[in-house]
C-alpha cells in the first residue's frame, strides 16, 4: 500500500472508531495507534455535521436554546454518543469503588448509576447552554475547533497515561506517535492563528480537561481505558464551548 493510500485508510479507521458514519470494509485494517494522528480531523467533521444543524434550525426560526439542541442531536447521531457512555461509566466507575479495581469492574456494568447520571445531566445541560450562547456567532470554525480540539484530548491521555487494563481499547490505544503529536502541535498553532484570544480560550480549556481527567483517572484507575478516552472527549469539548462562550460573551 502506497504511504498516501495508508493515511487515507488510517483517516477511515479513525471515522469507523469515533462516528458511526458509513466507512466500508478495510483490508488490510490499520492499527489504531497508526490512526491516532486523525482523530482531530474526524473530530472537526463531527463539529461541522453540528454546525449543520445548528444552522439550518436557526434556519427555520429557531431560537439558540433550540438550536443548540439540534445541534447536540446532530452530533449525537453522527457519532453513536459512544463518548457520553464513557463519561457515565467514568463516573459511576469512580464515585461507587473503593479500589482501582472494583473502580473497573464498575466501568464495565453497562447499567448506569446515579452518579453516572447526575453527571450526564449536569454536562449535557452545561453544554447546550454554552452552545445556545455561543453558537450564533461561533460560526462553523468553532463547531470545527471544539471538535477537533476534544478529539485532540483524546491523543494527548492516550499518549501520556498506560493502560488501566492489560485487555480493551485503552491497551490498543496505548503508546507514542509521532504524527499524532505533530497534529496536535499545528492543531494548537491552527487554533491560536486564526481564533485568536477565543481560539486560546479553548485550547487552554481543552487542555485543562484532558490534564484533569487524565490526572484523576491515573490516580483512582492507574492508567486509561475506553471509557476514559471517552469522558475526556465529552469533558473537553463542554469546556472549550464554555470557553468560547465566555470570551465572546
Amino acid at each position: 500500500m502506497s504511504a498516501r493510500g495508508a493515511r487515507l485508510a488510517e483517516l477511515r479507521l479513525a471515522a469507523m472508531l469515533l462516528t458511526r458514519l458509513p466507512m466500508g470494509r478495510l483490508d488490510p485494517a490499520p492499527t489504531l495507534g497508526a490512526a491516532r494522528w486523525a482523530f482531530p480531523l474526524v473530530g472537526a467533521c463531527v463539529g461541522l455535521i453540528g454546525w449543520a444543524g445548528f444552522a439550518a434550525a436557526l434556519a427555520l426560526g429557531a431560537t439558540p436554546a433550540m438550536a443548540a439542541g439540534a445541534s447536540l442531536g446532530a452530533m449525537a447521531l453522527a457519532t453513536g454518543g459512544l463518548h457520553f457512555d464513557g463519561l457515565a461509566d467514568m463516573a459511576d466507575g469512580i464515585g461507587g469503588g473503593r479500589t482501582p479495581e472494583d473502580r473497573l469492574r464498575i466501568m464495565r456494568d453497562s447499567r448506569i448509576g446515579s452518579y453516572g447520571a447526575l453527571t450526564l445531566i449536569l454536562t449535557v445541560a452545561l453544554w447546550l447552554a454554552a452552545l445556545a450562547a455561543a453558537g450564533p456567532l461561533a460560526g462553523p470554525w468553532g463547531f470545527a475547533a471544539a471538535g477537533a480540539l476534544s478529539r485532540a484530548a483524546i491523543v494527548a491521555v492516550q499518549e501520556a497515561l498506560p493502560p488501566a487494563r492489560p485487555d480493551g481499547l485503552g491497551r490498543l490505544a496505548a503508546g507514542r506517535s509521532r504524527a499524532a503529536r505533530a497534529v496536535l502541535a499545528v492543531l494548537a498553532l491552527a487554533v491560536l492563528v486564526f481564533g485568536g484570544l477565543a481560539g486560546a480560550a479553548m485550547l487552554v480549556a481543552a487542555a485543562v480537561a484532558a490534564l484533569w481527567t487524565g490526572g484523576l483517572a491515573q490516580r483512582r484507575l492507574g492508567g486509561q481505558t475506553g471509557d476514559v478516552l471517552g469522558a475526556t472527549q465529552v469533558l473537553a469539548e463542554t469546556a472549550a464551548w464554555f470557553a468560547l462562550a465566555c470570551a465572546l460573551g
